[in-house]
């Protein structure tokens, strides 16, 4: 009896296996037929172009994490130390600061460009004359190079000589030490990252807002539908697509902002405006520790995708909610 119940088993396996054969099979023959060769040989630039400058640096940084890497006599040393590295990420004195404030760097800025973009956008959209004027002044801080915003920035925050505390002055506010000052600086920098990259998320807004059907709008006019319940119950809604779209992307750029911390404080007074992107870069270049450097922009890399596919997430289950 035994024997027969495990030569029925055996004999169920090697069926199963049979199927999943007859399966791969099927798919290799899909998968090689001239159709789909077509289709890999056309895909093959841009597959080849992946594979060498995204997939190659991402595989060389995860072998990195793993190594203590030293420069000895002119040649890279690596020492195996497995998961040591990731294991003192939380006792790194700048990791962790520089996480809690790129969350809090990343969510207050977002929110506050959506907000005052989308108010542009839809302001602009109402103008009949001159409307390239009001995008030609909008889009100027985006077109400014980096370097000249912080210098700009640097200057009028300045505590002695500074516009800011000139103006303040005249409302008999004593002068602040913007950029010094553990409470202000990185609300300082937050408030340049919101003047720099607004007019990128109003320019996004506004193309969506010109693609709305008007008569959506002209219908809403006719029953007597005020503008602001028109911004609420239309506008929003056939807008929500590129303002997910739009938000996701700007939280990704915000989550690697370096320039303006770089220019600005250099992650001080302390740690006050310490961000993972600097906390990388002062590992990498300034301490030389290329296998903390490298799982700290693993960690970084994993963070940035979890908040990715979360939005990703909400907004295919906000498509759902609304199919449904």
């Amino acid at each position: 009896m035994a024997i027969t119940r495990a030569l029925d088993s055996n004999r169920n396996q090697i069926h199963k296996g049979h199927i999943r054969m007859l399966k791969l099979n099927r798919i290799l023959k899909a998968i090689f037929s001239e159709k789909y060769r077509w289709h890999l040989l056309s895909l093959s630039p841009l597959i080849a172009f992946l594979f060498i400058f995204t997939l190659l640096p991402i595989s060389n940084v995860v072998l990195m994490s793993f190594f203590n890497v030293e420069w000895s006599h002119g040649a890279s040393v690596w020492e195996f130390v497995g998961f040591s590295n990731y294991k003192d990420l939380p006792g790194n004195r700048f990791y962790i600061p520089g996480i809690i404030n790129t969350i809090i760097f990343a969510v207050i800025a977002v929110i506050f460009q959506m907000i005052i973009g989308f108010f542009l956008a839809l302001m602009v959209s109402k103008i009949t004359r001159g409307r390239v004027i009001f995008i030609t002044v909008f889009l100027l801080p985006i077109l400014i190079p980096p370097i000249v915003i912080g210098s700009i920035w640097k200057l009028m925050y300045g505590f002695d000589f500074g516009v800011i505390n000139q103006i303040t002055a005249l409302f008999g506010i004593f002068p602040k030490d913007w950029l010094g000052s553990k409470e202000l600086a990185l609300m300082s920098v937050i408030i340049v990252d919101i003047w720099h990259w607004t007019p990128f998320v109003f320019l996004l807004l506004l193309a969506g807002i010109e693609t709305l059907p008007e008569d959506v709008y002209e219908a809403a006019t006719v029953d007597g539908v005020s503008q602001w319940n028109q911004v609420k119950h239309i506008t929003l809604p056939l807008l929500m697509s590129t303002l997910i779209v739009t938000m996701i992307f700007r939280i990704v750029v915000a989550f690697k902002v370096f320039d303006e911390i770089y220019l600005l404080t250099s992650g001080g007074p302390g740690t006050a405006t310490e961000v993972l992107s600097f906390s990388i870069y002062r590992t990498f270049f300034n301490e030389d520790r290329v296998g903390m450097g490298s799982a700290m922009s693993i960690g970084a890399l994993f963070l940035v995708s979890i908040l990715t596919v979360m939005a990703i997430l909400l907004s295919r289950r906000r498509t759902e909610w609304k199919n449904a």
